[in-house]
């Protein structure tokens, strides 16, 4: 999508249609950086050719693998069973997935190389990808601000270790494991709560052995040092966080029938469906099937009575990106939805608790916001406002399925940043029949 000062949805008629969900943007990260660390080649299906995914598409380019777009959301990647030293800056955008996870895999290797991002990637913490990575062996050099980018990584020389975390991150967990591939001895990773496993699921494909047990409500991840990496094919499911929007939409407009195929059901990122159920949501499930080592299907969402619920916290790991379109569905339940345990909103693109709080407000939602998370009570959403979204995607995108179902229309400013996640939005919800300029 070219930038835009604004984007404007508005009430119209009922949304009804099939369209196909984008590739997942986790999975795409992951298939491009552990194909650059692999020996041969790798082809990839259905990646996500959005800004963040692009971003690590150069980057793992940059440290001297091959590769190739061959078609739309086909690309090859030939890979030199490690990373070699960069020219450049590695720029990852606004990708903070693509930037943890390459400091991961960069660390094993002795590299020297300066990670970079725009000015909302600046603003993100890095302290909790560098302080496990520096206590293996890396080194880093801070640019600007301590904890923020830009930062210099020197690699090589790892050793592995054992890390017991407080919060359960599959980004934290990803960049020790992929650290750990190249380092000495074993590298463990223990979690309180069980955190998205794509990465685990991924290094078996690519033929490394990775032990998982679990371990109370989370598990214990294990590797061993010195694995080689070997290319293989990846084919990429549907994103769930992406399905979310188009299904919300279908949730929420009345008289609407929306069906999003090829949605990816891992178990441990469906907990908005799951929520959504539990509010009394007409959302069905058909044609589950296998994609790329992951259970797919076809989502179907219809105009539904929703009633507000308290959102387990543990669930909050399955969902950390969900809550925003979450909390524009719950402004159309009966009684208050309450969000809490989610504290990590605070610290992604922009501080999407304060964000969604003030944008649902300006519709005449009423919000109560906690440091940790917030409660939305629903009823009547007036729409009309203008939304600031900080050039924040999920953002804009979930005010803009708001204002499909509101009294007034609403407004997003920025809107240019929904393409680092899902290129080609707009359009979709043109074609459902949403009115979206």
């Amino acid at each position: 999508m070219s930038p835009l000062p604004e984007l404007t949805a508005r009430p119209g008629r009922p949304l009804k249609g099939i369209v196909t969900a984008p590739g997942d943007k986790s999975i795409s990260h992951r298939a491009l950086i552990l194909g650059a660390m692999a020996t041969g080649v790798t082809e990839i299906e259905g990646l996500l050719e959005g800004d963040d995914v692009l971003a690590t598409a150069r980057a793992v380019e940059a440290f001297g693998a091959g590769v190739e777009r061959l078609a739309p959301g086909r690309w090859r990647v030939t890979g030199l069973g490690g990373f070699r030293p960069p020219d450049g800056v590695i720029d990852c955008g606004n990708a903070g997935t693509g930037v943890r996870l390459l400091m991961g895999a960069a660390a094993g290797h002795p590299v020297t190389v300066t990670f970079d991002g725009d000015a909302s990637l600046r603003k993100r913490p890095m302290k909790r990808v560098t302080g496990p990575l520096g206590k293996m062996g890396a080194r880093f050099a801070w640019r600007g601000a301590e904890d923020r980018l830009p930062l210099t990584l020197t690699g090589g020389g790892l050793s592995g270790q054992e890390f017991v975390q407080t919060v359960a991150s599959a980004q934290v967990k990803s960049a020790i494991l992929l650290a750990g591939l190249n380092a000495a001895g074993r590298t463990v990773v223990v979690e309180p709560e069980k955190s998205r496993d794509h990465t685990e699921r991924m290094l078996a494909a690519f033929g490394a052995r990775v032990q998982v047990e679990t371990e109370g409500a989370g598990w214990r991840v294990a590797l061993e040092g010195g694995q080689a990496l070997t290319g293989t094919d990846v084919a990429v499911p549907g994103d769930p966080s992406s399905a979310a929007f188009p299904l919300a939409a279908g949730l929420i407009v009345p008289g609407a029938e929306v069906t999003v195929r090829g949605v990816m059901l891992n178990p441990l990122r469906i907990g908005l469906f799951e929520t959504w159920l539990e509010m009394g949501a007409d959302l069905t499930v058909s044609n589950r099937r296998a994609a790329g080592g992951e259970e797919v299907g076809d989502l179907t969402a219809r105009h539904s009575s929703l009633t507000g619920i308290v959102v387990p916290p543990a669930r909050a790991a399955s969902m950390i990106d969900e809550y925003p379109i979450l909390a524009a569905t719950a402004a159309f339940a009966r009684g208050e939805t309450v969000m809490r345990g989610i504290g990590e909103m605070r610290v992604k693109e922009s501080d999407r608790i304060a964000l969604m709080a003030a944008g649902l407000t300006a519709c005449g939602v009423r919000v109560e916001e906690e440091p940790e998370g917030f409660t939305v009570t629903g009823g009547r959403v007036a729409g009309g406002a203008t939304v600031t979204t900080h050039g924040d995607h999920r953002i804009a995108m979930s005010h803009l399925v708001l204002g499909l179902a509101a009294e007034a229309a609403v407004t997003v400013d920025e809107p240019g940043m929904i393409a680092t996640s899902f290129p080609g939005f707009v359009e979709m919800m043109r074609g459902l029949g949403a009115e979206i300029s």
